[in-house]
């Protein structure tokens, strides 16, 4: 096992990567303040995984809440099932969250637990290679609206993040390609050698060895713990972590949240972001080819859906967190691993990218 620290003051917290994390009770006991322990999960997780958690929390009250799969259930409406059981099971102040299953689960449950009782602690246990890397750590929680995704909800730390390996192997290929789409965003906003180890190690990925898997998993969370604890509200450098993400989020409101997975909206994204990058003259054409053949590589989609309209993504956009004062703001490359959060662009560029993603 593994272990890095996410550095907030007294909310500082855990980061174990490792396999079978999930029957080891010692690692969950100190992050466990009363005797009560309410786990979120959803249809597709909790057959495979709720009864080896369980059995780690044999000395608690467990209470559970089984969720519909999908981002498209990550809904105020859907949040309410949790707070339901919270309530009918009687869990106090005292009693900790816990989700078991991917970034959909983990934004909800955080969520739940900034909101219920104004606060109760929770746990992270992601199961997907994207929750892992990404959505688990750092705080962000909340839920989508049919106006923008993830509008509304919390800052809200976690105790513990609990990434055990052993659970990827259940992984749909899918799945496994989308959670690569957040690793190669760590290269590329900021990690220049990583994207070169990523180049090398691409297929090992995708056939998931557990030591790439491992390391991939280990270099991107030290690499979101890094700037979450230098920015924990987004003020500055950790919208850089939204590489990508302006443009995916206008493909998944457009389409529908759940049609494409988050990672194949970010991966598609990260081309555009480079594309505009390159037609800025921050980056060169060749490099801006070089983070879409890696894109490739992982299997992810390279172009916008078809079916979109420029339209459609200059409104969706308009929506986006990043805005500010009714200015669109956008993260940028200035160089392959080293990326900006700017407003200073020519519409045109904007444009031009847009309509060569969906040509």
């Amino acid at each position: 096992m593994q272990t890095l620290n996410v550095d907030l003051g007294d909310r500082s917290y855990p980061i174990h990567i490792g396999a079978d994390l999930l029957s080891q009770p010692e690692l969950l006991a100190p992050h466990i303040a009363g005797k009560q322990v309410l786990v979120v999960s959803n249809e597709t997780v909790a057959p495979l995984y709720l009864e080896t958690l369980k059995a780690s929390l044999a000395d608690y009250q467990v209470d559970t809440v089984v969720l519909p799969d999908g981002e498209r259930y990550k809904t105020l409406e859907t949040l309410n099932l949790i707070f339901d059981v919270a309530l009918e099971k009687r869990h106090s102040r005292n009693t900790t969250l816990i989700a078991l299953g991917g970034g959909v689960v983990g934004d909800m449950c955080g969520f739940a637990a900034a909101a219920y009782q104004r606060g109760v602690k929770f746990i992270q246990i992601p199961t997907t290679l994207l929750s892992q890397v990404d959505s688990s750590v750092g705080g962000k929680t909340g839920v989508n609206h049919a106006l923008g995704k993830n509008m509304i909800g919390a800052f809200w730390q976690p105790q513990l993040v609990l990434a055990d390996t052993t659970v990827l192997s259940t992984l749909p290929e899918r799945e496994l390609s989308a959670g690569i789409a957040e690793v190669i965003k760590y290269g590329l906003l900021g990690d220049a050698p990583f994207i070169d180890w990523l180049e090398d190690n691409m297929s090992a990925l995708l056939a998931k060895d557990e030591a790439a898997l491992t390391y991939a998993i280990h270099r991107s969370c030290q690499n979101k713990a890094d700037v979450v604890a230098r920015d924990e509200r987004e003020g500055s450098v950790r919208a850089w972590l939204n590489l990508g993400h302006t443009f995916g989020h206008a493909i998944e409101h457009s389409l529908g949240y759940g049609e494409w997975l988050h990672g194949e909206a970010v991966g598609a994204g990260m081309v555009m972001a480079a594309d505009m990058s390159a037609r800025l003259g921050w980056i060169s054409r060749a490099d801006a080819e070089r983070a879409t053949q890696l894109i490739a590589a992982a299997r992810l989609p390279i172009k916008a859906p078809s079916s979109m309209t420029e339209e459609q993504f200059l409104s969706a956009m308009a929506v986006d967190k990043k805005v500010l004062d009714g200015q669109l703001r956008l993260v940028l490359l200035k160089a392959l691993g080293e990326a900006v959060v700017t407003a200073d662009f020519e519409p045109s560029a904007l444009l031009a990218t847009i309509n060569e993603s969906l040509s």
